[in-house]
C-alpha cells in the first residue's frame, strides 16, 4: 500500500491564494503577494504602492504619504497569510484581530511608486493568539517596524 504524497508548503502566495486565506477586500487589501514563506516563521509580503489609493486623496493632497497605521496593517496582513498558510486554512476564512501593537516606529515617508516590503515573523504562536515582529522596507530603507499580537479566528 502507498502512501499519499504530502503536498509541498506553499512557499509563496499570489493576490488569489491572498484572498483565500484573509478576508480583506479592495480598498483595505493592502498586499499584492507574499513571498519566502516559511511556516511558522518568516515571510515577505509586497506592496506595489499607486496614487490610486483612496487614502492619498486626503493624506496628503499635495504630498502623497501613506499612513503609517496602513503600513503596520499591511505587517499584520502579511502575518495573517504567514498564519494561514503554517495552519493549513486556505478556502477557509481567517478573520485576524489585533490585540496590542508595540514599539511602532516610522523612519521614512512611503510614497507612490514605491515598492514596500513587509518583512514579517512570528515570535510566538501556534494557537488563536500569535505574537509578531515587523519591518517595512523600501529600497532597503527602513520605513516602519512593529511588534504585534493578533488573535487567529476561523470565521464559524
Amino acid at each position: 500500500m502507498s502512501e499519499k504524497p504530502v503536498p509541498a508548503p506553499h512557499t509563496n502566495a499570489d493576490l488569489d491564494l491572498i484572498k483565500q486565506i484573509i478576508p480583506h477586500r479592495y480598498p483595505f487589501l493592502m498586499i499584492d503577494k507574499v513571498r519566502d514563506i516559511v511556516p511558522n516563521e518568516t515571510a515577505v509580503g509586497i506592496k506595489m504602492v499607486t496614487c490610486n489609493e483612496p487614502h492619498f486623496e486626503g493624506h496628503f493632497p499635495s504630498k502623497p504619504i501613506m499612513p503609517g497605521v496602513l503600513i503596520v496593517e499591511a505587517l499584520a496582513q502579511t502575518a495573517a497569510v504567514l498564519v494561514g498558510v503554517s495552519m493549513d486554512v486556505i478556502g477557509k476564512e481567517l478573520l485576524t484581530y489585533f490585540m496590542g501593537i508595540d514599539k511602532a516606529k516610522f523612519r521614512r515617508m512611503v510614497v507612490p511608486g514605491d515598492c514596500l516590503e513587509l518583512h514579517v515573523k512570528a515570535l510566538r504562536g501556534g494557537g488563536k493568539i500569535w505574537k509578531f515582529e515587523g519591518i517595512a522596507k523600501v529600497d532597503g530603507e527602513m520605513a516602519a517596524s512593529a511588534e504585534f499580537t493578533a488573535m487567529m479566528d476561523l470565521k464559524g
